[in-house]
């Protein structure tokens, strides 16, 4: 089954960066566009960042355009998040998405604070 595994969370002061990892299996990886969506306390779910299935095309929501880079490995079934200048407003849980199947899969999610 498919399954999508998130890492690389964790607490940094604002300005700095962040890498995460989400580790996917169960599908043919590169058939498919990959997404990271976050989610704030009390606020929806908002998408982050895509990336095509070949890794040649990536789009980022506007508040973090210009910080945030998504890429892919496709040879170790693995997309990433590079994060830089962080904000307390980009405190949230971030989670990996795979449009697989019906309704689509979901990582288990890895929270990221920025504090200082």
């Amino acid at each position: 089954q498919v399954q999508l595994v998130e890492s690389g969370g964790g607490l940094v002061q604002p300005g700095g960066s962040l890498r995460l990892s989400c580790a996917a299996s169960g599908f043919t990886f590169s058939n498919y566009a990959m997404s990271w969506y976050r989610q704030a306390p009390g606020k929806k779910r908002e998408l982050v960042a895509t990336i095509s299935g070949a890794g040649g095309a990536t789009s980022n929501a506007d508040s973090v355009k210009g910080r945030f880079i998504m890429s892919r490995d496709n040879a170790k079934y693995t997309v990433y998040l590079q994060m830089n200048s962080l904000k307390p407003d980009d405190t949230a849980i971030y989670y990996c998405y795979a449009p697989t199947g019906r309704f689509g899969s979901w990582g288990q999610g890895t929270q990221v604070t920025v504090s200082s």
